[in-house]
């Protein structure tokens, strides 16, 4: 929203300067996003009038011009502006004059003509960048009057960077309160006549769908001169507020939007075609709008149409074929009310932006368009003149939105402020931002004390709840007066479960081992999740952010990949990511969530030291890693690796983590044919397990320990290689039992000496007892125990 401070100040002129106003806006909430100063260092710039003008004798494109300032004196000026001509005014620089350009006028010669002065342009006066001719002024300024006087300079453009929430704020009207609540002054609206019937033409409107515009105003106004210009101090004002000059029914529509916040809309009325109809668009439905561009239409737009076609896409621009031209002589005005959700979007869905879909997509006042109309008719009259006919208004009263009153508690307010505002004070707030207040009503507690009954005006579509009306006494009262102290309270310290490791416990394991956690999005792209062929039960977004986002992940692992791969072609050497989050899949009925923990490994097993070899990563080392995650449970030996085979998985290095008869999750190396898929140039371990079975502990209990020594015997047993070490080791402790404490694999051996398909594992037992000490009988019990089960389950022979 762009406007002119001056402008601003002829309706409220608090006692304040440029930056104090900047400022008390920026700090109720209305953020100043720019102030560009307009007419500053126009000493000696005054209004003159060619009343000579003959070609340079020495140059073809310059002229020498006698100029009038009011004076006796005429002052003679080299020119080279295309548009100077006898009659015509402009302001002059007259000599000792030093232009906001710094560019300082003496008496010159040019070409051998003397000069006293310069003939200036719009730019050179930086009023606008406009610098193909001089700056026309109007055939009745009046000569020799400085030109700061008569355009009422200095000025400012001032452009606030408004929410969408404050749409009553995008008009001078709406604005000019603001600031009146602000400084506590008063303000003056813009004036406003009815003016009345002359003839009896008119033109019927009807409502096809009241829901999407619940009012809808018209106006036929004859005879009006299509060759007027518009004021200059109109064309400034909208000049200074960022709209450029059009013609003068249309420079009167934009000063309405500007003043009131309220788009209007005026047609040629001799191409209309019986009554107005405002209704949705028939799909397929073609209009060429005022930009030239045709828009192919489906019900979802409203648009205004008469007794044979659309001739305006309602709330957002008018239509080609019956815009006002120069020989337009009858107009046809419109105001009206547009529900934001019948305008939102249309606009950007025809790649487009306008300054009435601005407003309408935020909301208008429902009240405003018969003073819109009113206004826009007063201007339209003074300058183009015409006979104006009756306002013809259709409305839907039930469709009008509605106001509905919100309670405001003195406590409720106290407690979030964190300080007491005299209730005079409050209701003197509310009452100069237009609002009706009742009070005193009750709380709730006391009957009749504590709290106003509110009801916001009709502009102000975000004043719903409570909060809304705090925060309006907040903002106007001022932010910088609320109190900086901390709150008091204390928040309750979360009781860790002691059946449940923590989160917190398997970051830090994962931290300590060289991993860094990874944080990605819950969307991926779908070819992502089919390139892994994890696409099953992938839930689409219906409105995602990009096609890159388009549907929930199924799995940590995708986007876990993705950006190993991108920090690998940044040149990192070893890469160790994690991440824990949730995954997504389509269930019988809602979609199912599964917490999950993931890992991604590649480069090398250690940082780069002198003190150790280099060597890559292996499945060994990513088991590890999860072997100290499952540590944490207490019951490491509950968990096992058996092969698997996943199809982004190697199969010949890849297992599947169970604890007991539950699968975990899964680990190894990707498939190669996978890897070649993604680009990946170096071999790739991950792992995902479910969180929930994995972090699942027994309280911890503290047990005595034992007195008595313990008995190790070592076995080396021979055993065929496809018979994985995790099914030996529980077969040794179920075969002993309690007196087991601990078991170790120290050693393993495959080559010469031994059968190609056999290998030798040497196993540590550590026997002990709580109640004696361990014979060598015991011992040797044990260990036979141990060595038959084997046998028997495996085909293991103790080797000699």
């Amino acid at each position: 929203m762009k406007f002119s401070e001056n402008w601003l100040r002829t309706l409220v002129d608090p006692p304040a300067d440029r930056a104090e106003l900047t400022r008390r806006l920026t700090m109720a909430g209305l953020e100043v996003e720019s102030v560009e100063p307009i007419g500053h260092g126009l000493d000696h710039v005054v209004v003159a009038q060619i009343v000579e003008c003959a070609p340079h004798p020495n140059a073809d494109k310059l002229k020498v011009c006698k100029v009038d300032v009011g004076g006796p004196v005429r002052h003679q000026v080299v020119c080279g502006a295309p548009n100077a001509r006898v009659g015509l005014k402009a302001p002059l620089a007259r000599v000792g004059a030093r232009l906001p350009n710094g560019v300082s006028i003496k008496p010159t010669t040019i070409r051998g003509t003397e000069s006293f002065g310069m003939l200036c342009s719009a730019k050179e006066i930086a009023l606008s960048d406009d610098a193909s001719g001089l700056f026309e002024l109007p055939p009745d300024a009046p000569l020799g009057t400085a030109l700061e006087e008569y355009l009422h300079l200095p000025d400012a453009t001032i452009e606030l960077k408004l929410t969408p929430n404050r749409p009553d704020c995008l008009g001078l009207r709406g604005l000019a309160s603001e600031v009146a609540t602000l400084f506590d002054v008063g303000h003056v609206e813009p004036a406003i006549t009815a003016v009345p019937a002359a003839t009896s033409t008119r033109r019927e409107a009807t409502l096809a769908a009241p829901q999407d515009c619940p009012r809808y105003l018209g106006r036929v106004i004859e005879g009006i001169d299509p060759t007027a210009r518009t004021p200059l101090w109109m064309v400034e004002r909208l000049r200074r507020a960022g709209l450029r000059s059009v013609s003068a029914v249309v420079d009167c529509t934009s000063y309405v939007m500007l003043e009131l916040g309220q788009p209007t809309h005026a047609f040629d009325h001799d191409t209309l075609d019986g009554a107005i109809d405002v209704r949705r668009a028939k799909r397929g439905e073609a209009l060429v709008l005022l930009d030239g561009r045709e828009a192919t239409l489906d019900p979802h737009f409203l648009v205004i149409a008469d007794a044979k076609r659309a001739i305006a896409l309602a709330g957002v621009m008018g239509g080609h074929a019956t815009r006002v031209t120069d020989a337009t002589r009858n107009l046809f005005l419109e105001a009206a009310h547009f529900t934001p959700r019948a305008i939102v979007g249309r606009a950007r869905k025809l790649g487009m932006h306008t300054d009435a879909s601005h407003r309408f997509e935020r909301g208008v006042d429902p009240a405003m368009p018969r003073a819109a109309i009113e206004r826009l008719t007063g201007l339209l009259l003074e300058i183009v003149g015409g006979t104006p006919g009756p306002i013809v208004e259709s409305v839907s009263e039930r469709d009008l939105p509605k106001r509905e009153p919100v309670l405001l508690r003195a406590r409720r307010l106290g407690r979030v402020l964190g300080m007491a505002i005299e209730p005079e004070r409050v209701e003197a707030i509310l009452r100069g931002l237009g609002m009706t207040v009742e009070a005193p009503v009750s709380d709730g507690a006391a009957p009749k004390s504590g709290a106003w009954r509110v009801t916001p005006p009709s502009r102000r579509f975000d004043i719903e709840i409570e909060e809304d009306l705090i925060e309006e006494v907040a903002r106007v009262h001022g932010y910088d007066a609320v109190p900086t102290h901390a709150p008091g309270g204390e928040l309750p310290r979360p009781n860790a479960a002691e059946g449940t490791v923590q989160l917190g416990d398997l970051r830090r394991t994962l931290a300590a081992r060289g991993y860094h956690e990874a944080i990605e999005f819950s969307f991926v792209p779908e070819p992502l999740l089919a390139t892994w062929q994890l696409e099953g039960g992938a839930i689409a977004l219906a409105n995602p952010l990009s096609a890159e986002l388009a549907v929930m992940r199924t799995a940590l692992l995708p986007g876990l990949v993705e950006a190993a791969k991108r920090n690998a072609a940044r040149q990192q050497p070893r890469i160790r990511l994690f991440e824990i989050g949730r995954s997504y899949s389509a269930g019988g009925g809602e979609p199912v969530e599964a917490p999950r923990i993931a890992g991604v490994v590649c480069g090398g097993a250690h940082p780069e030291h002198w003190s150790q070899p280099r060597r890559a990563v292996d499945f060994h080392d990513v088991k590890g890693d999860i072997e100290q995650l499952v540590a944490l449970t207490g019951h490491a030996s509950a968990f096992r690796f058996a092969p698997i085979d996943v199809a982004y998985l190697h199969p010949g290095r890849s297992a599947e983590i169970l604890r007991g008869a539950m699968r975990v999750g899964v680990a190894g190396s990707l498939h190669p044919r996978l890897a070649r898929a993604l680009d990946l140039d170096r071999e790739t371990f991950v792992f995902e397990l479910d969180l929930d079975p994995l972090v699942a502990r027994d309280v911890r209990r503290a047990a005595s320990v034992s007195r008595y020594p313990s008995v190790r015997r070592d076995i080396a047993v021979l055993v065929d290689r496809r018979v994985p070490y995790a099914a030996i080791e529980a077969a040794v402790r179920a075969a002993i039992g309690s007196p087991l404490a601990s078991l170790a694999l120290f050693d393993q051996f495959v080559g010469q000496g031994l059968p190609s398909d056999a290998r030798s594992l040497a196993i540590g037992l550590i026997l002990q007892d709580d109640s004696r000490t361990l014979t060598d009988e015991d011992a040797d019990s044990a260990v036979a125990s141990a060595v038959e089960r084997l046998a028997g389950e495996f085909g293991a022979t103790l080797r000699q």
